[in-house]
C-alpha cells in the first residue's frame, strides 16, 4: 500500500475551508457532481466524481482543524468503498489556511491516478473556498476507477 501527499494554501479561514470538506454544497463546489455527507464519526461520505461513486465514512471530524474519511469506489475490486484513507489537516497561516492532504492505504497501481485527480481538485478547492467560482469540472480519470 502507498500514499499520496500534497499541500495547498488558501486565502480563507480554517472554518470556511472546513465547511467545503464537510457539507454537500461545499464539496460539490470543488469536487464531484453529487455529495451526501454526514460529517460525524462513522457518518456517511458519498461523493460521485466523473460518474464514479466514491463511498466511505467520516472517521475523524475536528472542527476546524482536521477531517479524515475512508475512501474507495463502490463496486471496485482493487479499491472497494472505504478501503483507503484521506486526511485533511487545516492549519491557520498568515492570510488564510494551509491544507495538508494525505491519501493513504492506496494500492500502488492507484497512486498515479489519484495524484492526477488531486492535482485537478485541490486548485479547485483553493478557488471555491477562497470565494471564487472554479467553473464546471470536466475532469475524467485517465483510467477507470
Amino acid at each position: 500500500m502507498a500514499e499520496f501527499r500534497d499541500s495547498i494554501d488558501i486565502t480563507a479561514s480554517p472554518e470556511t475551508v472546513f465547511d467545503y470538506l464537510t457539507t454537500d454544497d461545499g464539496m460539490t463546489a470543488w469536487m464531484g457532481q453529487y455529495a451526501d455527507l454526514d460529517p460525524t464519526p462513522g457518518g456517511r461520505f458519498a461523493v460521485d466524481i466523473a460518474g464514479y461513486p466514491v463511498r466511505g465514512t467520516f472517521l475523524t471530524v475536528e472542527r476546524p482543524s482536521r477531517v479524515v474519511v475512508s475512501w474507495g469506489f463502490a463496486g471496485s475490486d482493487d479499491l472497494p468503498a472505504g478501503t483507503s484513507t484521506v486526511e485533511f489537516r487545516l492549519t491557520p497561516i498568515a492570510g488564510g489556511t494551509r491544507v495538508d492532504l494525505c491519501h493513504s492505504h492506496l494500492p500502488d497501481t492507484r497512486v498515479p491516478g489519484h495524484a492526477l485527480g488531486w492535482a485537478n481538485f485541490l486548485p479547485r478547492l483553493v478557488i471555491a473556498s477562497g470565494g471564487g467560482d472554479p467553473g464546471p469540472d470536466h475532469w475524467q480519470p485517465s483510467s477507470p476507477a
